[in-house]
């Protein structure tokens, strides 16, 4: 495992216990965000970086009981989290590298992603890891409940031009990595770029 592994494990299970109080009202940013991705009945769709799961139960609403949800994570104690906070009834945990998942090629609808973007040690490649997973046509949202500005002053810091999550940047990082950018929010309340998978 590599140092950049390490140190997201180490940075999210220090922080696992505490995370759903820390942020308790982001709820409805996440129920808003998965609604924009137009999921159906029946969809198979992936939260990857899940963290405690707090996608979770608006992903198997938008999918219902015939559709497939699984949360993919790194850090064992956010999968831990997740349990207690009984969200493993809405969709099936992997403690598994969204760089490696263990799923097959076009297999899922889309991907749900939560502040995954700043932590990919290799966003290019571990990107078309996450669009191998998806079927052409398929989506991908990449969200935070507190844009890019909010952020950054809630962490003490100055947004620079080489921010990962900028338009500017993103769209083509995505392009690159098989993903073409259909739309892209940065307000106080929520950042959401969505992303469709090229055939």
């Amino acid at each position: 495992m590599s140092d950049d592994h390490t140190h997201v494990q180490d940075f999210f299970a220090a922080r696992a216990a505490d995370w759903d109080n820390r942020f308790p009202d982001d709820g409805p940013a996440y129920e808003a965000a998965v609604a924009d991705m137009g999921l159906l009945p029946g969809d198979r769709v992936l939260d990857a970086g899940c963290g405690t799961g707090r996608a979770l139960p608006a992903l198997r609403a938008a999918v219902g009981g015939v559709g497939v949800v699984v949360g993919a994570d790194l850090t064992a104690a956010m999968l831990e989290a997740a349990v207690r906070a009984g969200r493993d009834r809405d969709g099936r945990l992997l403690l598994a590298d969204v760089a490696a998942l263990p799923l097959r090629s076009e297999s899922l609808d889309a991907v749900f992603a939560a502040g995954l973007v700043a932590h990919l040690p290799n966003p290019a490649e571990n990107l078309r890891e996450l669009a191998r997973v998806v079927r052409p046509g398929g989506t991908l949202a990449l969200f935070h409940p507190i844009g890019r500005a909010a952020l950054a002053a809630r962490q003490g810091r100055r947004l620079t031009p080489e921010d990962l999550r900028a338009e500017p940047n993103l769209r083509p990082l995505l392009a690159g990595s098989g993903w073409d950018m259909t739309s892209y929010a940065d307000e106080d309340a929520r950042f959401l770029a969505l992303a469709v998978r090229r055939g």
